[in-house]
């Protein structure tokens, strides 16, 4: 094995920090500066015009408990490894969001949480954090059928034919599933999947899945909530029911969490544009979204990235890095 001078490591760990910070921030400023849908001028005067320092605050509040659940999550499940504070959790939450935002599908938040831990444990860290978002899919997915079903009594975006078929599709695919569980492809299969996620405690997945369902109700009324900050006023279970469609279907989609709020943006245009909503208002929550809830935990996160220190569980070569 090639051995790399402690200088050398120490200059390419720093390199790689400040090209994930400056590679998160262009992306970001990008995004913001680019973007031709987004009207500030309309955006300034509707803000002026309803501004409220306390629904500002409220706002702030939904997208701090969106987060801090988030953490929590992480806390509840990394225990299962190691105890760790919620200073801790937050650091390895925040600094992984940052590593993941120009990554498919939030990819680099695995590796980033995996460096917090010793690489003995690595295999773990990148399970448990599956579990963890794991679950916010299963949510997200549960709630965006019903929601998705609802809309469709109202609206019939698909046809009651198709609904069948769809639910035909679903069910086929869970038999398929159940039945090829014991089939192994490169030492994994379902099976042992299970094993593992039932040698987890069950105190510890409930505990998951009840934060895992607080953080999906603060994130869909912090989305309804910015729109009757927009004057758009709907029955609640439309409105509701629409997020929880456009969230399901948009999470559907391979995406890079720097263009979240453009997938979302395009499936909310689609959805709130047959309720009638005017396409900038829905672009500009979209945008807020993404800004309130990535944009700026990315922010902090960049701090901790920079500030990144291998844990004290790792070896004397790890920590000379």
């Amino acid at each position: 094995m090639i051995s790399i001078p402690h200088k050398t490591k120490q200059f390419l760990v720093l390199l790689i920090k400040v090209l994930i910070v400056g590679g998160a921030f262009y992306f970001i400023y990008n995004q913001l500066a680019n973007n031709d849908q987004l009207d500030w001028q309309k955006f300034i005067a509707l803000f002026q015009k309803n501004q409220s320092i306390t629904g500002i605050s409220f706002i702030l509040l939904l997208s701090v408990l969106n987060r801090y659940f988030e953490i929590l999550k992480w806390q509840n499940l990394a225990q299962h490894i190691r105890k760790i504070s919620v200073s801790e959790s937050t650091k390895q939450v925040l600094a992984a969001l940052t590593a993941g935002l120009f990554t498919p599908n939030g990819v680099g938040e695995y590796a980033g949480k995996a460096l917090f831990f010793n690489k003995s444990e690595t295999k773990k860290v990148v399970f448990l954090n599956l579990i963890c978002n794991g679950i916010q899919m299963v949510l997200t997915v549960i709630f965006g059928i019903f929601g998705l079903l609802y809309f469709n009594t109202l609206y019939e975006v698909i046809t009651p034919k198709m609904v069948l078929i769809l639910f035909g599709i679903l069910i086929a695919v869970f038999l398929l599933l159940f039945s090829i569980k014991k089939i192994t492809i490169k030492g994994f299969s379902i099976e042992k999947l299970i094993h593992k996620i039932n040698e987890i405690p069950k105190s510890i997945h409930r505990k998951n899945i009840l934060l895992g369902t607080c953080r999906y109700l603060v994130f869909s009324h912090q989305y309804y909530f910015l729109f009757l900050a927009f004057d758009v006023h709907l029955p609640y279970l439309i409105l509701i029911s629409t997020i929880a469609s456009v969230y399901f279907l948009a999470s559907s989609l391979p995406t890079f969490q720097f263009l979240d709020f453009a997938v979302k943006g395009g499936v909310a245009i689609y959805f709130f544009g047959i309720l009638g909503v005017n396409e900038w208002i829905v672009v500009f929550i979209s945008t807020l979204m993404w800004f309130l809830n990535v944009v700026i935990p990315v922010v902090i996160g960049s701090y901790y990235v920079l500030n990144f220190k291998p844990s004290p569980q790792t070896s004397p070569d790890d920590r000379e890095l």
